[in-house]
């Protein structure tokens, strides 16, 4: 392994450079890995770099940006495969392709309780009981909760709640539910139904359905005519299902992935099947280093996606990935089983990938569209300010609080995609006097840019600031401050009466104010980014400060103590589901009468 320095000497490093498989780490001067690579021989692949005269304008700009590589050997190509996939999902380097998938796959979870509880599960499977999944997104989770309801009347109550019922909740009354809570179902009767709904998820319908049936047939024959007709009721409702979802011709696990160009755009579409049904698809936008062919962003989009994910037992693919046979084995390792990709598949499963192009190519359709115009004022912005790059990041800071109270600053970015919604950022202020607005951004930006250049995290190219010249010198200041440099800070101040297009820009290092026309795209889009910033801090702060209002609520409350306050918020397990209960239910709880219960539930309901 080499370390970053100022100059690069490929031959001295050649010379000592293994034959064996790896992976290798390109950085540049900062120490930032520019690119991740695998080979099966690391002398003969990374010697490529230097010694071939590269057609590619992307190579060429990698190798000129090379300080250092660092090295780390492995047994098999195989390894190196799935070590360079994991790399490249935690290290994400701006020279590789790499998948946006920043959020976790939903998961159905059925707890250990006595009566179980169906809920919708994303992260780490720390709890008891059985996970089922993952499903493609959270509207699938939700679509197969409501089915398991309506069908099985499984709780899905939280379990503070549950232990603190008296009567029946309205699940019971619309008959989403059999009231466990309060016994008016045994744990035998209770866990028949819960079986039922496991075969459900587990893809035996069928089973689900002869047994039912068989049930039926027995209540009829004992004359309890309404369990029969109950019994008579699922089948319907099963039947239905089966009729809508099941995928014929295909009796297992599989995804169909395929893979959409355009323009140096791409995307990525994954239809989930489990157990024989279509459970939904997600679309993925990869983000690529520069024009790239489907079979090597298929290659790179399988390693990372199946990283920390269920394998089925095939994946269908529009097109065969560069080094198939090694990341089927990489997969197969991974999965510990058989696992088959199947590029250009012909019958019944040639139809479901064709839906799956298809579905990829109107994506990507529908984002380039939208992207068009972004791009457009973006490219009106950087003539604006006379910016000799092009613009791919841009960041806006905005404070909000009520007299001081409950002070919360927030950043929302901005890229050539638009929104990004998912690298938003709020930051709860605290420590600082009250309604003091450059204080609050200078707590903002300083933990937000501290914390990126610890973890050597991408920099926008302006940074946006909404107020005049003050906020722009506590930006400017504190940006020198942590030597944070290749970052433009403009202050936005609104103008006259506060109408929109009379805004004005303040820039560093600029004696006069910059006043955008009216009408410019350029304007737009930063009214835009402003205003979606200010949208974001005053949401946050309207959900701190009645967090505050809520919590403090109880106290003002005579007869409430500390010791009572914590007995309430145990019993029903938060502040939210407290201002649910009844007086029933209130006084239920330990050290609480009638009349205290009363005051509590007038305080939430408004009462005298």
């Amino acid at each position: 392994m080499t370390g970053p320095s100022s100059v690069f000497d490929p031959k001295s490093f050649l010379k000592t450079l293994t034959a064996l498989p790896g992976v290798y780490r390109m950085l540049n001067g900062e120490g930032q890995v520019l690119y991740v690579g695998k080979a099966r021989n690391l002398k003969q692949r990374v010697s490529s770099y230097f010694r071939e005269k590269h057609a590619s304008a992307k190579t060429r700009r990698l190798v000129s940006q090379i300080h250092a590589i660092e090295i780390t050997v492995t047994h098999t190509e195989v390894e190196a495969l799935i070590l360079e996939s994991a790399l490249i999902k935690e290290l994400r380097p701006r020279y590789n392709i790499l998948l946006r998938d920043d959020k976790g796959y939903p998961y159905i979870h059925i707890s250990a309780d006595a009566f179980p509880r169906l809920s919708l599960h994303r992260g780490a499977k720390r709890g008891q009981g059985r996970y089922f999944g993952p499903y493609p997104n959270t509207n699938a989770v939700r679509d197969t909760l409501d089915l398991l309801q309506k069908i099985f009347r499984l709780r899905s109550c939280e379990d503070s709640f549950f232990h603190g019922r008296t009567r029946p909740c309205l699940q019971y009354q619309i008959k989403r539910c059999t009231a466990p809570c309060v016994a008016l179902i045994d744990r035998e009767s209770y866990q028949r139904q819960l079986c039922d709904a496991v075969l459900f998820l587990e893809g035996r319908s069928s089973q689900v359905i002869d047994d039912l049936a068989q049930r039926m047939e027995t209540l009829a024959a004992e004359l309890k005519f309404e369990e029969a007709m109950r019994c008579r009721d699922q089948i319907i409702e099963l039947r239905h299902i089966q009729q809508r979802q099941h995928v014929e011709g295909e009796h297992g696990d599989l995804d169909a992935v395929a893979c959409a160009l355009r323009d140096g755009a791409a995307c990525v579409q994954v239809f989930v099947f489990r157990d024989g049904r279509l459970l939904g698809n997600r679309a993925f936008f990869p983000a690529l280093p520069e024009s790239e062919e489907a079979s090597a962003i298929l290659a790179a989009f399988l390693g990372q996606y199946y990283l920390d994910k269920v394998i089925p037992a095939e994946v269908l693919l529009s097109h065969e990935p560069v080094d198939a046979p090694l990341l089927a084995q990489a997969l197969q390792e991974r999965a510990g089983r058989r696992i088959a990709l199947t590029p250009r598949p012909r019958g019944e499963r040639a139809r479901w990938l064709a839906m799956a192009q298809h579905n990829a190519e109107q994506a990507l359709a529908a984002q380039w569209a939208s992207q068009a115009g972004m791009r457009r004022r973006l490219k009106a912005l950087q003539e604006a300010l006379g910016i000799d790059h092009a613009l791919s990041r841009l960041e806006c800071f905005d404070i909000s609080h009520t007299q001081g109270e409950a002070t919360v600053a927030a950043c929302v970015v901005f890229g050539a995609e638009g929104p990004l919604k998912t690298d938003y950022r709020r930051y709860n202020i605290e420590g600082i006097t009250p309604g003091n607005d450059y204080a609050a951004l200078r707590q903002a930006l300083t933990r937000r840019y501290s914390r990126l250049r610890e973890e050597n995290g991408r920099l926008p190219d302006i940074l946006f600031v909404d107020g005049g010249k003050g906020q722009l010198a506590e930006a400017r200041e504190m940006l020198e401050e942590l030597q944070v440099a290749g970052v433009m800070a403009i202050g936005i101040a609104k103008g006259p009466e506060r109408k929109p297009g009379l805004e004005t820009l303040y820039l560093c290092n600029e004696n006069r104010p910059l006043i955008l026309p009216a009408g410019s795209i350029a304007l737009h889009l930063v009214q835009q980014i402003r205003d979606e910033a200010h949208r974001f801090a005053i949401t946050g702060h309207r959900q701190r400060r009645k967090q505050a209002r809520t919590g403090s609520m109880l106290d003002a409350i005579p007869g409430i103590g500390p010791q009572r306050r914590r007995a309430l918020l145990r019993q029903f397990g938060g502040v939210k589901q407290l201002a649910r209960a009844g007086v029933e239910d209130l006084s239920q709880v330990d050290g609480i009468n009638t009349e205290l219960a009363q005051r509590i539930y007038d305080a939430f309901h408004g009462g005298n």
